[in-house]
């Protein structure tokens, strides 16, 4: 008698182990799912962007900033949610509604993420070049190669989880102390946030296709399906998730706006080729240059595993007969970015022509999530919001404008 409670105990246990370990896991895979998608933003073009509008608007970009994260966080919302209680990826809740339009949208993020790729294996070495002296070419190579790393772990997720939530916060942390030792017009920041004396629309869109365009979005929410976090029952946990991403993304933007605002306020007028890092440098000086290529290195690495990650999703998801290929499509992904930057050198061009791509994805992306929300063949019995419905369609329009805007820029390359 006495060894079967003993049993049964032993039992119960096991159990409470089981559910502490799932809960955990869960936990685990949410912080996951916003750092990856909050890491997979901040790359060089946004650490750009953000010096580039400072030195425009001054304190008003705190305005751009806020409005941006009102607008991301309704894309944000309705793209993890349709994706989590559907329990499909993008591509095939697109196929689903328009037989052939995933194959589209994977076109495009894929297209997308490889370009960009380019830009971030460019940033890696610029950080590694202002961190040690490098050579251009050895710094790419090492670059190159801490990505490679990631994707030859055994658990690729997990290591990515790490990665991104290290380095994510290696990065607010630097961002931090950078702002503070510029002493920027906090006060009149906050004012002008709510009160801006300049207001400009296209760096509200730009700031937005920045953060939800593209692939970002669906790197956070295709990592909560791998890891397990579907059904409407977790609307909860994604919507956490999400805005927890997003809050993540604007620390850093807000921590680089603050430490670019202290220094242009003062009278200086920054170096157009490489705005942060004179900022970095003259806010807080060649500690704060050095501190510009560790977030620039950090940056530009999430980002490479980032869109690597995200377009490998979409392909073995389109092709699901190459999924046990994923680990080497991935490598191969990375090597093939490295080599083109390496060869080409220059993908400032390439990079514009994935700008306009992107302003063009995220209307499509966000239309066909919205459909879907109210599609019961896609997300069963969720009702989604109405207020999520009301201005998803207005940034659907929003972000169209940008695109359609955004195509003007493609005749530079030619």
């Amino acid at each position: 008698m006495k060894d079967k409670k003993t049993n049964e105990k032993d039992v119960d246990d096991v159990k409470d182990i089981d559910k502490k370990d799932s809960k955990k896991n869960i936990v685990s895979v949410l912080i996951g799912a916003a750092f990856l998608m909050a890491t997979s933003a901040v790359g060089p073009s946004f650490l750009t962007q953000t010096a580039i509008f400072t030195g425009e608007l001054k304190a008003s970009f705190g305005f751009v900033i806020f409005v941006a994260l009102l607008m991301s966080i309704v894309a944000q919302l309705t793209i993890w949610r349709v994706i989590s209680v559907s329990g499909l990826k993008g591509d095939e809740i697109s196929n689903k509604l328009l037989p052939g339009l995933g194959y589209l949208i994977s076109f495009l993020i894929i297209a997308g993420c490889l370009v960009f790729n380019i830009g971030n294996v460019a940033g890696a070495q610029m950080g590694l070049t202002t961190l040690f002296g490098l050579n251009p070419k050895i710094a790419s190579a090492i670059a190159i190669i801490i990505a490679l790393l990631i994707f030859l772990s055994k658990e690729v997720n997990k290591a990515i989880d790490k990665l991104t939530k290290f380095l994510g916060l290696g990065m607010i942390i630097l961002v931090i102390v950078v702002a503070i030792i510029s002493k920027p017009p906090v006060g009149q920041a906050i004012k002008e946030t709510f009160s801006p004396e300049i207001i400009k629309f296209l760096p509200i869109l730009t700031l937005v296709g920045g953060t939800v365009g593209g692939y970002h979005a669906f790197a956070g929410g295709h990592r909560l399906l791998e890891g397990g976090i579907v059904g409407a029952k977790r609307v909860k946990e994604i919507d956490r998730s999400a805005i927890g991403g997003l809050v993540i993304t604007t620390i850093i933007r807000t921590g680089v706006f603050l430490a670019v605002l202290g220094v242009i306020i003062k009278g200086v007028t920054l170096d157009p080729s490489n705005p942060v890092a004179d900022a970095f440098k003259h806010g807080a000086g060649n500690i704060g240059y050095k501190f510009f290529g560790v977030v620039l290195l950090f940056a530009s690495i999430t980002s490479i595993v980032g869109a690597t990650y995200t377009s490998m999703s979409f392909l073995t998801s389109a092709f699901k007969s190459i999924e046990k290929h994923r680990p080497k499509l991935s490598i191969l992904f990375i090597l093939i970015s490295g080599l083109i930057y390496m060869v080409y050198g220059k993908p400032s061009s390439v990079l514009v022509l994935t700008g306009a791509l992107n302003g063009l994805v995220l209307p499509i992306t966000m239309g066909v999530m919205l459909v879907g929300s109210m599609n019961k063949r896609i997300v069963g019995e969720y009702k989604h919001p109405k207020w999520l419905i009301v201005t998803g369609v207005i940034v659907v329009l929003l972000t169209a404008y940008l695109g359609i805007s955004s195509l003007g820029d493609i005749g530079s390359l030619f």
